[in-house]
């Protein structure tokens, strides 16, 4: 009996109140035919009604790829678990999830992906849930909002417990009873390769959770070849998981992206053909953030400002001392950026997220560098949650699962918000200074604890275009000022709260805001090694 159905039959599997879990990164990896022919259902039949699901990145992109619009239906879509939310500019309208986030209609719940992806495993293993110390003194922490985004979102699914005289979260296991996945092709019997994918994501992991529950695999494939010819070397989720093939030649890679071989590891582009970043502030705060690195790290990296930094070691020559980790899998190379962030070329491995999720909650990487949307007092980082554009903010993703243990943490981001600045006599100029302070009193969402962090002994590091700031024991400390910058005037000042300024602070190197090569050393002394007194 052939596996392969339409669309539109596979849509027809999902019945009123159903849990399902879907396999995406944003547009990456993305079941975007099968979860399009369920809405489309939806508007034609009523149904399925009050279903649940389950995205432990994200499903869609405000680009193309609608994902979790397909289903953002009142009626349709009762409760959705997300590590995140599709997003982008506050100038576009709003996807329609977030509308109905806003407006109570469905109850909606931000869990970082780690731990979604743990889920999963424990639903597949039919153990009882997640115990995890990841997420305390976060909105996961059901002492904040236990990771609830809206009134709706009322039922607790997570509590905190003692165990052999320690805290820990706990997160029950939620079983899928059906699991739409994607990989590139599938052969008759329903193996699934992922040769043009950029990632192999949780697909895996998704399945085992539904079949081993008695629930549905869908798998959405570009192709299906005879049986016998798929080495099974290269098969990452085998047919006898898989119940139905939905074929649709036409998915897209990612995000704007119909095919580029250098991200499924096909090719490897020539380091000349990745273009340096653009001379701004925003690469200055990256060069900056670059000289914390040491050769032989190994390096998460998020969206935003630090996304940059592995273009600022290809141009200065240091590309290859430093190995590259991120969440959706990829293991070295050159991480992409823009609508492709997420991937990577030239990768040396692609490891399953869930995975590398491992290596992340455990702190078994040396750095990470990441974004901040507000620091408070103690620290902590909110990059999950502006009430003012929600739809700006994706969520936490990963975030939550990177820094819990991380050893060193360097954020970076602006100090102010709309503050009009250029670069001029070899360091920053504030022409008008933004509305909108960054660093508060206490952030509107803890997505990363500062206090915490203190406890762990973790390295934390903010790096603005103003200055650089250390967490210690006492809180927040400038260490170091940009050329150009006036400490009480343009930094002091400008914080909701007081900052602590270090005896012997520094003053950023000169050369970091000039056109030109930095010659930056990843060996702690040559060069750029430290910054001026």
């Amino acid at each position: 009996m052939s596996k392969i159905v339409s669309a539109a039959e596979a849509a027809g599997l999902i019945k009123d109140g159903m849990v399902v879990s879907v396999s995406s990164s944003s547009g990456l990896g993305c079941p975007d035919a099968v979860l399009a022919a369920i809405g489309e259902r939806f508007d034609s039949e009523g149904h399925p009604k009050a279903i649940t699901t389950l995205h432990p990145i994200a499903a869609g992109d405000m680009y193309g790829i609608k994902g979790i619009d397909h289903l953002a239906k009142p009626g349709l879509l009762k409760r959705t678990l997300c590590g995140s939310y599709p997003s982008g500019p506050s100038s576009s309208e709003p996807p329609q999830i977030w509308k109905m986030i806003g407006d109570n209609s469905v109850a909606a719940y931000n869990v970082p992906s780690g731990i979604l992806f743990d889920m999963h495993r424990e639903a597949a293993a039919k153990r009882p849930g997640v115990l995890t110390k990841v997420g305390l003194d976060t909105f996961a922490d059901p002492r904040h909002q236990g990771c609830a985004m809206n009134a709706a979102a009322s039922e607790p699914i997570v509590s905190v417990q003692q165990f052999d005289g320690e805290e820990w979260l706990y997160f029950r296991s939620i079983v899928p009873q059906v699991s739409i996945i994607r990989a590139t092709t599938s052969d008759e019997r329903g193996n699934l390769t992922y040769e043009h994918e950029g990632a192999y994501l949780g697909g895996l992991e998704q399945a085992l959770a539904a079949r081993n529950n008695g629930g549905v695999v869908i798998a959405q494939v570009k192709r299906v070849v005879e049986n016998g010819t798929l080495k099974p070397h290269d098969v990452r989720v085998p047919g006898v998981l898989v119940d139905h093939i939905v074929v649709a030649p036409d998915q897209l890679q990612t995000t704007l992206t119909p095919y580029d071989p250098a991200i499924s590891g096909e090719i490897f582009r020539p380091l000349s053909t990745f273009r340096n970043a653009e001379m701004n502030v925003q690469k200055v705060i990256a060069r900056r953030v670059a000289m914390e690195l040491r050769d032989g790290m190994a390096v998460n990296i998020g969206f935003g400002i630090s996304a940059n930094v592995p273009r600022i070691l290809l141009e200065e020559g240091q590309h290859g001392k430093v190995t590259w980790v991120i969440e959706q899998g990829a293991v070295g190379g050159v991480p992409l950026l823009d609508f492709k962030f997420g991937c990577a070329s030239n990768a040396e491995a692609i490891m399953p997220s869930p995975h590398q999720f491992i290596y992340f909650q455990a702190g078994g990487f040396d750095a990470s560098l990441l974004s901040f949307l507000q620091i408070d007092r103690h620290g902590s980082v909110n990059v999950s949650k502006l009430s003012a554009r929600p739809h700006v903010t994706a969520g936490a993703g990963g975030f939550v699962d990177i820094t819990a243990r991380a050893r060193k943490i360097v954020f970076s981001g602006f100090f102010n918000a709309g503050a009009k600045l250029s670069l001029a006599d070899g360091g920053i100029r504030i022409d008008q200074e933004g509305k909108v302070k960054k660093v508060v009193a206490e952030v509107e969402h803890i997505s990363f604890s500062g206090k915490r962090a203190v406890g762990q002994g973790q390295d934390i590091t903010y790096v603005t275009e103003r200055c650089v700031m250390k967490l210690t024991p006492e809180g927040l400390v400038v260490t170091e000022l940009a050329p150009g910058i006036d400490l009480q005037r343009d930094v002091l000042a400008q914080a909701e709260i007081p900052l602590g300024v270090a005896k012997d602070l520094k003053t950023t190197p000169e050369d970091l805001y000039q056109d030109r090569l930095i010659g930056l050393s990843l060996n702690g002394g040559a060069s750029l090694g430290g910054a001026h007194g």
